[in-house]
């Protein structure tokens, strides 16, 4: 999927990014003139990007399916300060081995999205501690402090609800904004970076940027933002139960990640074919315009899509075809996790302790509600009795099924 570098705009709004521009008219100029570079920055604050990353990921994608040259920023020096947008309290600080960590993690997710070559539109990743680890504090202050006002920086949305709110914010959060300013100068200078692209969370710190660039060198700099992602039903992207959706395949298995999209709400169909696949929008139309049962299908394609894009295809068929066994044909599919039961438990392991192990439910009074409201079945037959001990005869052919719900199952094996 390839368009001209003019049609970016009009290439992010038809897939349903709405972009909002610092400078729409000054950009299209820009992109009139032939190839630019863009950036996008991601934190490191775990070891791996969630679904909530995605639209900003697929942003740094479009862009290079446009003919332009992406950069993902991972932040190795802004991740030890830690954003404070739109948050009530302080990130928690993070050793120089958590960040290593995370910053590998990071990169894995990253490297799913965008084509790393020596083209002209090669994707390009950089972590802005290279610039930033190494600048002293009196340089930074001569370098950019002036072109940053106390007066400014209470103005920016992030700061004022904060501050609304009667959150502390420290001082160490205040410079976030001048090192993300400081950051889009330098890829100015190294890459020729005239582009930063990113969540509307950040547009008051683009603008710093934007701002920077201007006052001080002359840099014409733009900023793209898309509106924050929720659900029909008004959840953040990205959180299910409370937990977020990782694009780790070994945080979220691809099964339960494929689940994730299986499961969305009827009026997110459309929305979410435009934003996270690549599929014709011929056929993004006909499948949103399904109704009653068949919308369901509609679901299973976006699944599939959305876990091919990140896992690869082959593990998006295998965790369709798993679905299809259990939900279709009443079989476990080989792809469903896993728990497996010692010997030693055999006959002593009561069914609350192991809803818990299998991730149903965080405490033993959550797992309590949960069988006592008829929420829990083994091998499809409602559990009533709290008390219940997992002995062998629940046992066929060496597991047991264990479900919550519809939708969420887990294969018990006896070691």
């Amino acid at each position: 999927m390839t368009h001209a570098p003019s049609d970016l705009l009009h290439f992010l709004a038809e897939r349903g990014h709405a972009p909002t521009c610092t400078d729409e008219e000054g950009l299209k100029k820009e992109l009139a003139k032939g190839v630019i570079t863009g950036y996008c920055g991601f934190d490191p604050t775990a070891d791996s990007l969630h679904v909530g990353h995605m639209a900003q990921l697929m942003l740094l994608r479009r862009l290079q399916q446009c003919g332009h040259r992406p950069i993902a920023l991972v932040g190795g020096a802004t991740g030890r300060i830690g954003d404070p947008s739109f948050r009530d309290t302080s990130r928690p600080m993070l050793t120089d081995d958590q960040l290593a960590h995370n910053l590998a993690g990071l990169k894995q997710d990253i490297s799913k999205f965008l084509r790393f070559d020596d083209s002209a539109t090669g994707a390009i990743l950089v972590d802005n501690y290279d610039w930033l680890g190494g600048i002293g504090y009196i340089e930074m202050l001569q370098e950019v402090g002036a072109h940053f006002t106390i007066n400014r920086m209470l103005t920016m949305e992030s700061v004022k609800l904060r501050l609304e709110r009667e959150q502390p914010m420290t001082f160490l959060e205040f410079n976030y904004m001048i090192m993300q300013g400081y950051d889009f100068v330098e890829l100015k200078k190294r890459y020729n970076c005239s582009l930063q692209i990113s969540g509307m969370d950040q547009w008051g710190n683009m603008i710093q940027g934007v701002e920077l660039g201007r006052r001080k060198y002359g840099f014409e700099l733009f900023g793209v933002v898309q509106p924050l992602l929720t659900t029909s039903a008004g959840v953040k992207m990205g959180k299910s139960a409370g937990n977020a959706v990782w694009l780790n395949g070994e945080k979220k298995t691809p099964y339960d990640f494929w689940q994730y999209w299986r499961n969305c709400e009827d009026g997110d169909i459309g929305r979410w074919l435009r934003l996270f696949t690549e599929l014709p929008l011929d056929e993004v139309k006909r499948l949103e315009a399904l109704q009653d049962r068949e919308i369901n299908n509609a679901k299973k394609i976006l699944a599939t899509e959305v876990t091919a894009l990140v896992h690869g295809r082959a593990a998006a068929e295998a965790a369709a075809k798993t679905a299809q066994e259990t939900f279709e044909k009443g079989a476990l599919g080989a792809d469903l996790p896993v728990l497996a039961l010692e010997s030693a438990q055999m006959g002593t392991m009561g069914i609350i302790d192991l809803v818990i192990s299998a991730g149903f439910a965080s405490s033993r009074g959550d797992a309590r509600k949960l069988i006592q409201g008829g929420g829990i079945r083994i091998n499809d037959e409602k559990v009533a009795d709290p008390q219940l001990i997992i002995a062998a005869p629940l046992f066929k052919n060496g597991e047991l099924k264990l479900s919550k719900g519809q939708k969420s199952i887990v294969r018990v094996k006896a070691a």
